[in-house]
Protein backbone atom coordinates (compact mmCIF):
# COMPACT_ATOMS: atom_id res chain seq x y z
CA UNK A 1 0.00 0.00 0.00
CA UNK A 2 1.49 3.61 -1.01
CA UNK A 3 -0.01 6.57 0.39
CA UNK A 4 -2.26 7.01 -2.70
CA UNK A 5 -4.27 3.90 -1.35
CA UNK A 6 -6.83 3.08 1.43
CA UNK A 7 -8.09 6.52 2.96
CA UNK A 8 -9.04 5.25 6.17
CA UNK A 9 -6.14 3.33 6.39
CA UNK A 10 -3.43 6.39 5.17
CA UNK A 11 -5.35 8.64 7.84
CA UNK A 12 -4.25 6.04 10.96
CA UNK A 13 -0.94 5.73 9.91
CA UNK A 14 -0.27 9.53 9.26
CA UNK A 15 -1.66 10.05 12.79
CA UNK A 16 0.92 7.70 14.07
CA UNK A 17 3.14 9.49 12.62
CA UNK A 18 2.55 12.58 13.79
CA UNK A 19 2.41 11.35 17.64
CA UNK A 20 6.08 9.65 17.06
CA UNK A 21 9.35 11.40 18.16
CA UNK A 22 12.14 11.59 15.71
CA UNK A 23 15.27 9.21 16.11
CA UNK A 24 17.34 12.27 15.82
CA UNK A 25 16.39 15.23 17.52
CA UNK A 26 13.39 14.26 19.63
CA UNK A 27 10.75 16.19 17.73
CA UNK A 28 7.23 15.18 17.14
CA UNK A 29 5.19 15.87 14.55
CA UNK A 30 6.90 13.61 12.27
CA UNK A 31 5.32 13.69 8.28
CA UNK A 32 4.51 10.42 6.38
CA UNK A 33 5.05 9.85 2.67
CA UNK A 34 5.12 6.56 2.19
CA UNK A 35 3.91 3.59 3.53
CA UNK A 36 4.73 0.24 1.97
CA UNK A 37 2.45 -2.21 4.12
CA UNK A 38 3.04 -4.47 6.03
CA UNK A 39 6.04 -6.88 5.32
CA UNK A 40 8.14 -9.80 6.61
CA UNK A 41 11.64 -9.39 7.64
CA UNK A 42 13.66 -9.28 5.10
CA UNK A 43 16.19 -11.61 6.22
CA UNK A 44 14.43 -14.06 7.86
CA UNK A 45 14.65 -16.91 5.13
CA UNK A 46 12.72 -19.99 5.76
CA UNK A 47 13.56 -23.49 5.83
CA UNK A 48 11.10 -25.77 4.26
CA UNK A 49 9.82 -27.26 7.17
CA UNK A 50 9.09 -23.21 8.56
CA UNK A 51 6.70 -22.73 5.33
CA UNK A 52 3.97 -23.86 6.73
CA UNK A 53 4.42 -21.97 10.18
CA UNK A 54 3.75 -18.38 11.36
CA UNK A 55 5.87 -15.71 9.31
CA UNK A 56 5.38 -11.85 11.80
CA UNK A 57 4.89 -9.22 9.66
CA UNK A 58 5.92 -5.50 10.40
CA UNK A 59 4.66 -2.33 8.91
CA UNK A 60 6.81 -0.28 7.15
CA UNK A 61 5.97 3.40 7.08
CA UNK A 62 8.55 6.19 6.21
CA UNK A 63 8.60 9.91 7.66
CA UNK A 64 10.46 13.11 7.47
CA UNK A 65 11.59 14.95 10.22
CA UNK A 66 10.98 18.46 9.61
CA UNK A 67 13.10 19.72 12.28
CA UNK A 68 16.51 18.19 11.53
CA UNK A 69 15.52 16.58 7.79
CA UNK A 70 16.33 13.08 9.38
CA UNK A 71 14.40 10.56 6.72
CA UNK A 72 13.09 7.40 9.13
CA UNK A 73 11.07 4.17 9.20
CA UNK A 74 8.52 4.62 12.19
CA UNK A 75 8.20 0.94 13.54
CA UNK A 76 10.43 -0.24 16.07
CA UNK A 77 11.77 -4.14 15.41
CA UNK A 78 13.75 -5.58 18.05
CA UNK A 79 17.32 -5.32 17.29
CA UNK A 80 18.14 -9.13 18.38
CA UNK A 81 15.57 -10.42 16.00
CA UNK A 82 16.83 -8.36 13.47
CA UNK A 83 20.71 -8.59 13.69
CA UNK A 84 21.22 -11.85 15.73
CA UNK A 85 18.07 -14.00 14.84
CA UNK A 86 17.56 -13.55 11.29
CA UNK A 87 21.03 -11.95 9.71
CA UNK A 88 22.27 -13.71 7.05
CA UNK A 89 24.43 -11.04 5.50
CA UNK A 90 28.21 -11.39 4.86
CA UNK A 91 30.01 -8.44 3.15
CA UNK A 92 32.97 -10.58 1.55
CA UNK A 93 30.11 -12.22 -1.17
CA UNK A 94 30.63 -8.87 -2.79
CA UNK A 95 34.07 -8.06 -4.93
CA UNK A 96 33.18 -4.79 -5.51
CA UNK A 97 32.69 -4.17 -2.25
CA UNK A 98 35.77 -5.51 -1.28
CA UNK A 99 37.19 -3.72 -3.69
CA UNK A 100 36.07 -0.21 -2.55
CA UNK A 101 36.73 -1.47 1.09
CA UNK A 102 40.36 -1.89 0.57
CA UNK A 103 41.08 1.14 -1.23
CA UNK A 104 39.18 2.87 1.46
CA UNK A 105 41.50 1.17 3.91
CA UNK A 106 44.38 2.04 2.08
CA UNK A 107 43.35 5.57 2.06
CA UNK A 108 43.03 5.68 5.82
CA UNK A 109 46.56 4.30 6.35
CA UNK A 110 48.35 6.62 3.91
CA UNK A 111 46.72 9.98 4.69
CA UNK A 112 46.40 9.23 8.58
CA UNK A 113 49.87 7.53 8.84
CA UNK A 114 48.70 4.75 10.44
CA UNK A 115 51.13 2.12 12.23
CA UNK A 116 52.10 -0.52 14.66
CA UNK A 117 51.05 2.20 17.16
CA UNK A 118 47.88 3.29 16.12
CA UNK A 119 44.11 1.52 16.98
CA UNK A 120 41.44 1.28 14.26
CA UNK A 121 37.98 0.19 15.80
CA UNK A 122 35.09 -1.16 13.09
CA UNK A 123 31.15 -0.63 14.27
CA UNK A 124 29.05 -3.26 12.41
CA UNK A 125 32.53 -5.28 11.35
CA UNK A 126 30.59 -8.04 9.74
CA UNK A 127 33.29 -10.75 8.48
CA UNK A 128 36.29 -8.66 9.25
CA UNK A 129 36.17 -7.45 5.49
CA UNK A 130 37.44 -4.29 6.22
CA UNK A 131 39.47 -4.71 9.07
CA UNK A 132 41.69 -7.18 6.86
CA UNK A 133 43.28 -4.36 5.38
CA UNK A 134 44.66 -3.29 8.25
CA UNK A 135 45.74 -6.38 10.26
CA UNK A 136 47.51 -7.51 6.74
CA UNK A 137 49.79 -4.11 7.99
CA UNK A 138 50.14 -4.85 11.06
CA UNK A 139 47.50 -1.83 12.56
CA UNK A 140 45.90 -2.60 15.96
CA UNK A 141 41.76 -3.33 15.07
CA UNK A 142 38.96 -4.55 16.74
CA UNK A 143 35.53 -5.34 15.17
CA UNK A 144 32.61 -4.99 16.82
CA UNK A 145 29.44 -6.61 15.52
CA UNK A 146 26.19 -8.87 17.24
CA UNK A 147 25.87 -11.37 15.01
CA UNK A 148 27.75 -14.11 16.32
CA UNK A 149 28.39 -16.04 13.03
CA UNK A 150 30.11 -12.86 11.31
CA UNK A 151 31.76 -12.39 14.10
CA UNK A 152 33.11 -16.06 14.45
CA UNK A 153 34.09 -16.02 10.73
CA UNK A 154 35.74 -12.25 11.18
CA UNK A 155 38.03 -13.84 14.20
CA UNK A 156 38.68 -16.91 11.89
CA UNK A 157 40.56 -14.22 9.68
CA UNK A 158 42.35 -13.12 11.93
CA UNK A 159 40.14 -10.30 13.03
CA UNK A 160 40.03 -9.39 16.97
CA UNK A 161 35.90 -8.96 17.26
CA UNK A 162 33.57 -8.02 19.76
CA UNK A 163 29.80 -9.67 19.58
CA UNK A 164 27.98 -6.98 21.18
CA UNK A 165 25.91 -3.69 19.98
CA UNK A 166 28.17 -0.94 20.11
CA UNK A 167 26.66 1.74 22.02
CA UNK A 168 28.18 4.33 25.31
CA UNK A 169 28.75 1.84 27.29
CA UNK A 170 30.62 -0.08 25.31
CA UNK A 171 33.02 2.52 23.81
CA UNK A 172 33.74 3.58 27.70
CA UNK A 173 34.95 -0.54 27.99
CA UNK A 174 37.02 -0.26 24.39
CA UNK A 175 38.73 2.67 25.59
CA UNK A 176 39.66 1.80 29.10
CA UNK A 177 41.37 -1.56 27.60
CA UNK A 178 42.58 -0.71 24.72
CA UNK A 179 43.02 3.23 24.26
CA UNK A 180 41.54 5.65 22.12
CA UNK A 181 40.66 5.45 18.50
CA UNK A 182 42.45 6.67 16.19
CA UNK A 183 39.77 5.66 13.62
CA UNK A 184 36.33 4.41 13.51
CA UNK A 185 34.66 3.13 10.36
CA UNK A 186 31.34 2.63 10.57
CA UNK A 187 29.87 1.41 7.15
CA UNK A 188 26.51 0.95 6.71
CA UNK A 189 25.27 0.56 10.16
CA UNK A 190 24.03 3.81 11.07
CA UNK A 191 20.75 3.24 9.24
CA UNK A 192 20.91 -0.13 10.66
CA UNK A 193 20.63 1.54 14.44
CA UNK A 194 17.33 2.39 16.31
CA UNK A 195 19.61 4.45 18.79
CA UNK A 196 21.25 7.25 16.93
CA UNK A 197 22.19 9.13 19.72
CA UNK A 198 23.15 6.20 21.53
CA UNK A 199 25.73 5.66 18.47
CA UNK A 200 26.82 8.62 18.01
CA UNK A 201 28.15 9.33 21.59
CA UNK A 202 30.02 6.06 21.59
CA UNK A 203 32.05 7.44 18.74
CA UNK A 204 32.48 10.88 20.66
CA UNK A 205 33.80 8.77 23.29
CA UNK A 206 36.31 6.32 21.94
CA UNK A 207 37.59 8.58 19.42
CA UNK A 208 40.66 10.35 20.06
CA UNK A 209 40.99 13.94 20.55
CA UNK A 210 42.92 14.06 16.60
CA UNK A 211 40.76 11.17 15.39
CA UNK A 212 38.58 11.04 12.69
CA UNK A 213 34.70 8.78 12.29
CA UNK A 214 34.14 7.68 8.77
CA UNK A 215 30.37 6.41 8.11
CA UNK A 216 29.22 5.34 4.92
CA UNK A 217 25.29 5.01 4.30
CA UNK A 218 22.93 5.07 1.30
CA UNK A 219 22.40 8.67 0.34
CA UNK A 220 19.02 9.67 0.89
CA UNK A 221 18.82 11.66 -2.10
CA UNK A 222 19.80 8.98 -4.46
CA UNK A 223 17.22 6.98 -3.10
CA UNK A 224 14.59 8.86 -3.93
CA UNK A 225 15.81 10.23 -7.30
CA UNK A 226 16.00 7.06 -8.27
CA UNK A 227 13.51 5.74 -6.97
CA UNK A 228 15.00 3.05 -4.75
CA UNK A 229 12.06 2.23 -2.86
CA UNK A 230 13.56 -1.67 -2.06
CA UNK A 231 16.50 0.13 -0.37
CA UNK A 232 13.94 0.78 2.49
CA UNK A 233 13.13 -2.30 4.91
CA UNK A 234 13.39 -3.14 8.65
CA UNK A 235 16.60 -3.21 9.14
CA UNK A 236 17.16 0.38 7.61
CA UNK A 237 15.34 2.71 10.31
CA UNK A 238 16.87 5.55 9.14
CA UNK A 239 18.48 7.33 5.49
CA UNK A 240 20.44 10.09 5.73
CA UNK A 241 21.26 13.54 4.01
CA UNK A 242 24.10 16.04 5.45
CA UNK A 243 21.82 18.04 6.68
CA UNK A 244 20.65 14.69 8.53
CA UNK A 245 24.08 13.67 9.43
CA UNK A 246 25.90 17.38 10.27
CA UNK A 247 22.89 18.21 13.29
CA UNK A 248 23.26 14.62 14.70
CA UNK A 249 27.04 14.84 15.25
CA UNK A 250 27.10 18.29 16.00
CA UNK A 251 24.74 17.04 19.16
CA UNK A 252 27.33 14.75 20.80
CA UNK A 253 30.50 17.37 19.66
CA UNK A 254 31.34 16.54 16.88
CA UNK A 255 31.62 18.15 13.16
CA UNK A 256 31.12 16.86 9.82
CA UNK A 257 34.56 18.01 7.64
CA UNK A 258 34.19 15.73 4.37
CA UNK A 259 31.77 14.25 2.51
CA UNK A 260 32.50 12.01 -0.83
CA UNK A 261 30.00 10.44 -3.27
CA UNK A 262 30.19 6.93 -4.55
CA UNK A 263 27.00 6.77 -7.29
CA UNK A 264 27.63 3.72 -8.33
CA UNK A 265 27.84 1.93 -5.15
CA UNK A 266 24.98 0.87 -3.60
CA UNK A 267 22.28 2.63 -5.46
CA UNK A 268 24.01 5.66 -4.48
CA UNK A 269 26.72 6.26 -0.92
CA UNK A 270 28.01 9.16 1.08
CA UNK A 271 31.10 8.90 2.83
CA UNK A 272 30.47 11.12 6.10
CA UNK A 273 33.92 11.92 7.49
CA UNK A 274 33.40 13.07 11.39
CA UNK A 275 36.13 14.81 13.64
CA UNK A 276 36.24 16.29 17.03
CA UNK A 277 37.28 19.73 15.12
CA UNK A 278 37.73 21.62 11.99
CA UNK A 279 38.59 22.84 9.44
CA UNK A 280 35.84 21.65 7.14
CA UNK A 281 36.65 20.08 3.57
CA UNK A 282 34.70 22.55 1.01
CA UNK A 283 33.09 19.62 0.07
CA UNK A 284 30.48 20.03 3.33
CA UNK A 285 29.35 23.39 2.63
CA UNK A 286 28.33 22.16 -0.59
CA UNK A 287 26.40 19.97 -0.26
CA UNK A 288 24.59 21.82 2.42
CA UNK A 289 23.62 24.32 0.39
CA UNK A 290 22.91 22.17 -2.76
CA UNK A 291 20.23 19.86 -0.32
CA UNK A 292 18.43 23.27 0.75
CA UNK A 293 17.69 24.44 -2.93
CA UNK A 294 17.10 20.87 -4.30
CA UNK A 295 14.41 21.04 -1.40
CA UNK A 296 15.78 17.70 0.50
CA UNK A 297 14.90 20.05 3.85
CA UNK A 298 11.31 20.15 3.09
CA UNK A 299 8.61 17.48 3.26
CA UNK A 300 7.48 18.28 -0.47
CA UNK A 301 10.48 16.90 -2.06
CA UNK A 302 9.84 12.79 -0.40
CA UNK A 303 5.97 13.23 -0.62
CA UNK A 304 5.71 13.07 -4.18
CA UNK A 305 7.90 9.69 -3.76
CA UNK A 306 5.13 7.46 -3.06
CA UNK A 307 3.21 7.89 -6.80
CA UNK A 308 6.52 6.88 -8.10
CA UNK A 309 7.33 3.86 -6.15
CA UNK A 310 3.43 2.35 -7.01
CA UNK A 311 4.12 3.23 -10.99
CA UNK A 312 7.32 0.79 -10.48
CA UNK A 313 4.87 -1.75 -8.88
CA UNK A 314 2.39 -1.56 -11.28
CA UNK A 315 4.46 -1.89 -14.36
CA UNK A 316 6.88 -4.74 -12.93
CA UNK A 317 3.62 -6.48 -12.52
CA UNK A 318 2.97 -6.18 -15.82
CA UNK A 319 6.10 -6.82 -17.57
CA UNK A 320 6.35 -9.89 -15.78
CA UNK A 321 2.68 -10.83 -16.10
CA UNK A 322 2.48 -10.48 -20.10
CA UNK A 323 6.11 -12.20 -20.12
CA UNK A 324 4.83 -15.21 -18.55
CA UNK A 325 1.87 -14.85 -20.88
CA UNK A 326 3.72 -15.51 -23.70
CA UNK A 327 5.53 -18.36 -21.66
CA UNK A 328 8.53 -17.13 -20.76
CA UNK A 329 10.63 -18.58 -18.00
CA UNK A 330 12.23 -16.19 -14.87
CA UNK A 331 14.28 -16.60 -12.49
CA UNK A 332 15.54 -13.75 -9.82
CA UNK A 333 19.22 -12.92 -8.69
CA UNK A 334 19.73 -11.52 -5.28
CA UNK A 335 18.22 -13.04 -2.08
CA UNK A 336 19.18 -9.77 0.09
CA UNK A 337 17.10 -8.16 2.10
CA UNK A 338 16.06 -5.22 -0.84
CA UNK A 339 14.59 -8.11 -2.73
CA UNK A 340 12.30 -9.54 0.10
CA UNK A 341 11.21 -5.46 0.34
CA UNK A 342 10.57 -5.70 -3.83
CA UNK A 343 9.35 -8.95 -3.99
CA UNK A 344 6.95 -8.73 -1.30
CA UNK A 345 5.71 -4.62 -1.83
CA UNK A 346 4.95 -5.96 -5.65
CA UNK A 347 3.49 -8.93 -5.34
CA UNK A 348 5.74 -11.24 -6.60
CA UNK A 349 5.66 -15.56 -6.32
CA UNK A 350 6.98 -18.15 -6.98
CA UNK A 351 3.70 -17.77 -10.17
CA UNK A 352 5.86 -15.09 -11.40
CA UNK A 353 9.65 -16.41 -10.64
CA UNK A 354 10.42 -19.40 -9.91
CA UNK A 355 13.62 -19.60 -7.96
CA UNK A 356 16.33 -17.12 -6.58
CA UNK A 357 19.79 -17.44 -7.03
CA UNK A 358 22.31 -15.84 -4.63
CA UNK A 359 26.56 -16.32 -3.65
CA UNK A 360 25.92 -16.30 -0.53
CA UNK A 361 26.38 -20.20 0.40
CA UNK A 362 24.16 -19.52 3.89
CA UNK A 363 21.06 -18.88 2.17
CA UNK A 364 20.94 -21.28 -0.49
CA UNK A 365 18.53 -24.29 0.18
CA UNK A 366 16.55 -21.29 2.17
CA UNK A 367 13.16 -19.45 0.58
CA UNK A 368 12.81 -15.93 0.64
CA UNK A 369 10.36 -14.81 3.68
CA UNK A 370 6.24 -13.90 2.60
CA UNK A 371 6.43 -14.62 -1.16
CA UNK A 372 8.34 -18.68 -0.47
CA UNK A 373 10.50 -18.26 -3.46
CA UNK A 374 12.97 -21.19 -3.13
CA UNK A 375 16.68 -19.93 -2.91
CA UNK A 376 19.30 -22.06 -4.93
CA UNK A 377 23.10 -21.48 -6.15
CA UNK A 378 24.05 -19.37 -8.88
CA UNK A 379 24.77 -22.46 -11.52
CA UNK A 380 21.13 -22.86 -11.20
CA UNK A 381 21.12 -20.06 -14.09
CA UNK A 382 22.73 -22.37 -16.33
CA UNK A 383 21.51 -25.27 -15.53
CA UNK A 384 18.07 -24.00 -16.03
CA UNK A 385 18.64 -21.30 -18.66
CA UNK A 386 15.43 -19.03 -17.59
CA UNK A 387 14.23 -16.94 -20.56
CA UNK A 388 14.91 -13.78 -18.23
CA UNK A 389 16.11 -12.97 -14.55
CA UNK A 390 14.91 -10.31 -12.24
CA UNK A 391 17.65 -8.68 -11.12
CA UNK A 392 16.74 -7.66 -7.50
CA UNK A 393 20.39 -6.93 -6.56
CA UNK A 394 20.56 -4.23 -9.07
CA UNK A 395 23.04 -2.47 -6.67
CA UNK A 396 25.19 -4.79 -8.23
CA UNK A 397 24.41 -4.75 -12.11
CA UNK A 398 27.76 -4.21 -13.35
CA UNK A 399 29.32 -6.96 -11.26
CA UNK A 400 26.50 -9.58 -11.31
CA UNK A 401 26.33 -8.92 -15.49
CA UNK A 402 30.05 -9.88 -15.94
CA UNK A 403 29.64 -12.98 -13.03
CA UNK A 404 27.09 -14.16 -15.75
CA UNK A 405 28.40 -13.44 -18.64
CA UNK A 406 27.70 -17.21 -20.43
CA UNK A 407 23.99 -16.98 -19.04
CA UNK A 408 23.82 -13.81 -21.29
CA UNK A 409 25.68 -15.22 -24.43
CA UNK A 410 23.09 -18.34 -24.42
CA UNK A 411 20.61 -15.60 -24.95
CA UNK A 412 19.82 -14.63 -21.41
CA UNK A 413 17.97 -11.67 -20.44
CA UNK A 414 18.23 -9.51 -17.28
CA UNK A 415 14.79 -7.33 -15.90
CA UNK A 416 16.03 -4.72 -14.06
CA UNK A 417 13.34 -3.53 -11.80
CA UNK A 418 14.66 0.37 -10.67
CA UNK A 419 14.07 3.05 -11.50
CA UNK A 420 11.83 1.53 -13.64
CA UNK A 421 11.71 -1.78 -14.86
CA UNK A 422 13.30 -2.65 -18.17
CA UNK A 423 15.18 -5.36 -19.89
CA UNK A 424 18.52 -5.90 -20.52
Amino acid sequence: MTLSAAPDARAAREALAADARCRSCGSGGLRLFLSLGDLPLPDALLREDQLDGPEPRFPLDVAFCRACSLVQILEDVPPEQLFVENYLYFSSFSEGLLRHSREHAERLVEERALGPESFVCEVASNDGYMLRNFVERGIPVLGIDPAPTQAAAAEAAGVPTLTEFFGPHVARRVREEQGPADVIVANNVMAHTPDLNGLVAGMAILLADDGIVTIENTYVKDLIDHCEFDTIYHEHFCYFSCTAVDRLARRHGLELVRVDHFPDLQGGTLRWRLARHGPAHESVARYLRAEEEDGLTDASYYERFAERVEGVRRNLRALLGDLAADGASIAAYGAAAKGSTLVNYAGIGPQHVSFVVDRNEHKQGLFMPGTHIPVRHPDALLEEQPDYVLLLAWNYRDEVMRQQAEYRERGGKFIVPVPTPEVV
